[in-house]
């Protein structure tokens, strides 16, 4: 039973953690990754359909994108796409390409992002330690219910305790990262 519990519990802060991750991925650093256009919704034959599924995304350089549509009548709408999702970029058309130039960053937005990555962060140990509080919770009934000792109950907490400074530390260790690369010019 416990067995079962700590796997769930430590599924559920791999996930978290996967969470947190791809939420970083869109805050921007200074260099182009696909991750911050893949949210510009495009319409296509009457639905809105992410930037990657219809057209070809790459970064040709740090500080650009290119962008090439698979079909050639949809380079108004990804243009106008791109702007309407505001990404902070100004796309260039040139009729068969839309390229994307990240602009520089300024100290005072790198601090605003960095302060963005550090509520992301939060977010995430708030995750975890909302597994852990739900795993000990379910201990806590199983010793109620007379299915575990009391001895059982401890080494379960502890050992629950323990994945979640592992886990902890993961997310302080991408996040000093994510500080690094944000604060580099």
């Amino acid at each position: 039973m416990l067995d079962k519990a700590f796997e769930q519990t430590k599924n559920r802060m791999n996930g978290s953690v996967e969470t947190m991750v791809n939420e970083l991925k869109k805050i921007r650093t200074g260099r182009a990754n696909v991750s911050m256009v893949e949210s510009v919704k495009v319409p296509y034959y009457g639905n809105l359909s992410p930037l990657t599924q219809v057209a070809k995304v790459v970064c040709p350089d740090a500080k650009s994108f290119v962008i090439t549509p698979w079909e050639a009548q949809l380079l108004k709408e990804i243009e106008q796409a791109i702007i309407k999702a505001d990404v902070g970029m100004t796309p260039m058309n040139d009729g068969k390409v839309i390229r994307l130039k990240l602009p520089e960053l300024t100290e005072q937005r790198r601090k605003d992002l960095v302060k963005a990555v550090k509520k992301v962060l939060e977010d995430g140990r708030v995750s975890i330690r909302m597994a852990r509080r739900d795993a000990n919770d379910e201990a806590k009934k199983l010793l109620k219910d007379k299915s575990i000792s009391e001895d059982e109950n401890r080494m379960f907490t502890d050992k629950i305790q323990k994945i979640t400074d592992e886990y902890i530390g993961k997310i302080d260790h991408i996040g000093v990262e994510k500080e690094k690369d944000i604060m580099t010019i």
